[in-house]
């Protein structure tokens, strides 16, 4: 049976096969983002700062589930692009029944440690009833929220993006339901926000268990694990890049509210977290792009086919500097509107917010291009360059761009570290593919 990414590489077939990935993503995001404007009408703003202060235990969970998704996927679509569907059934059932054990055991210690980790992520008296209440029931939702990252990824590999999609957007609209019925109905308040979040991520997961453990035409399946230790470590290397990044995105998240709230107090951490947000929907292209072009690579790779990585390796640069021009413009034209979304015109929020997106804004030049070359090492099993273009990006120029930048400029520095940041990474990036342009066929 004909797999579904095994067709000759063309734009319109490029665009047909990511545009799932990438509907999904948008969607994601935009559901997020309804998700918070929901919390800080309903509740208030300080409760939409406390999922923000937070976010970084969640943040941990979506590191280790796309690392071992990613990883995993790029070894399975290698497989299948061999022919091996035995090997990729094997080696998928192991690392998922390993990371249910994972999510289970950081879910048990997360909850014994729970009230000391919100006072260390910088909660203080006002914001810490918010944080807990929020925290608390999202915390025994996270072994689904690992596999539902895990399917996002997988489902691709198993040449049905569209099914990705599907879940995504009726997760999104169950997750947005129940904020309405939870938060505006029952008065749960942001606890309501935490169980209608949790309740989204086991759609997905559940689904995800049944299609591939009973879907006879899948192709690749749930069987009975044997233990491959050596193939669980090189599926979390090939990931680890992913892994670093949405790890250090909760040290950066961090990083940004301690900070803010040292040179602004609330109304800072509000205002960066509706620029962190919104940064979710404007990268989402970008994300969701890299996220359905990397099994298509890896199953190419696996193949042997040089011809069809040259003509993704073009279309997709050249799509990646369209897209961050077109958000760049999209945050200096309509910044205004956007923070409307989360909090009044003219409030002090929403002029921070404002200024903060057209600085940070500037970032999209660059970020695209940045992601794309670290899925694109994933997809070739290079997890070691991958995991150091993430590592530099997301949490060495990035971390070291808020501190500088903040000490020098204050409010506006941290603005601009973004953008800094990407633009450093860009020249590593660019030196990369450019170092190992005869050791993988995309530069011939």
């Amino acid at each position: 049976m004909k797999h579904a990414m095994d067709h000759p590489i063309t734009p319109t077939f490029l665009l047909r096969f990511t545009l799932p990935s990438i509907v999904m993503m948008i969607v994601l995001s935009m559901y997020t983002v309804v998700d918070g404007t929901l919390v800080s009408h309903l509740v208030g703003t300080e409760a939409f700062s406390a999922i923000n202060v937070v976010y970084p235990i969640l943040g941990v969970v979506v590191a280790l589930g796309t690392m071992f998704g990613t990883g995993t996927t790029a070894i399975v679509s290698r497989k299948l692009g061999q022919g091996d569907q035995k090997g990729a059934n094997e080696i998928f059932s192991f690392v998922l029944s390993v990371t249910i054990v994972i999510g289970i055991v950081f879910t048990a210690l997360v909850l014994i440690f729970l009230r000391p980790i919100i006072r260390l992520l910088g909660a203080n008296d006002v914001l810490f009833p918010y944080c807990y209440g929020y925290a608390f029931p999202v915390v025994c939702f996270l072994p689904m929220s690992m596999l539902q990252i895990q399917f996002q990824t997988l489902i691709v590999a198993a040449g049905k993006p569209q099914i990705g999609l599907i879940l995504t957007v009726g997760s999104g609209i169950v997750n947005v339901v129940l904020d309405l019925v939870f938060m505006g109905v029952f008065g749960w308040g942001i606890s309501g926000a935490a169980i209608a979040t949790g309740i989204g991520f086991c759609i997905p997961a559940i689904f995800g268990l049944c299609y591939f453990r009973f879907y006879s035409k899948a192709a690749f399946r749930l069987v009975r694990p044997t233990r491959n230790w050596k193939q669980l470590a090189h599926a979390a290397a090939n990931g680890s890049s992913e892994m670093v990044s949405y790890l250090s995105e909760s040290v950066t998240t961090f990083l940004f509210n301690i900070t803010m709230m040292r040179l602004l107090g609330q109304d800072g951490v509000a205002a960066v977290a509706i620029v962190l947000y919104l940064d979710f929907v404007l990268v989402a292209v970008s994300l969701g792009y890299a996220m359905g072009v990397a099994p298509l690579i890896s199953y190419n790779y696996g193949k042997g086919d040089k011809a069809n990585i040259r003509k993704i390796f073009r279309l997709s640069v050249l799509l990646c500097l369209c897209v961050g021009v077109c958000m760049t413009l999209g945050t200096r034209l309509f910044g205004g509107t956007l923070a409307t979304v989360f909090t009044p015109a003219g409030s002090a929020v929403y002029v921070l917010a404002v200024e903060g997106l057209r600085c940070y804004g500037l970032s999209y030049l660059c970020k695209g291009c940045n992601l794309f070359a670290s899925a694109l090492f994933t997809a070739f099993g290079n997890g070691r360059v991958s995991a150091f273009l993430s590592f530099l990006r997301t949490l060495f120029f990035l971390s070291g761009s808020i501190i500088l930048m903040a000490a020098l400029f204050g409010v506006t520095g941290v603005w601009f570290a973004a953008p800094i940041a990407e633009g450093l990474a860009l020249c590593v990036s660019i030196f990369c593919v450019w170092r190992y342009r005869r050791t993988y066929p995309y530069g011939g």
